[in-house]
């Protein structure tokens, strides 16, 4: 999931680049300002179903510690 975090992050860069060297109100600018969303969407997205997955190999506690330790 991190390699495709990585790939999504460049294609940001490179939506970035094509949009600052663009011509103001031309619809290249238009498109790379979408696809600047659209990849950063993508991207943050990534990002929370990695840590979503991540939290799936923690150890879990204890019933009783959650309830405060009196049984």
């Amino acid at each position: 999931m991190s390699g495709a975090n990585a790939i999504h992050g460049v294609v940001v860069m490179g939506a970035i680049i094509v949009a600052g060297e663009s011509q103001p109100g031309s619809l290249e600018l238009w498109i790379a300002l979408a696809a600047v969303l659209l990849g950063a969407i993508n991207l943050v997205g990534g990002f929370v179903v990695t840590d979503r997955m991540l939290e799936m190999f923690k150890p879990k506690k204890p019933a009783a510690a959650k309830e405060g330790g009196a049984a």
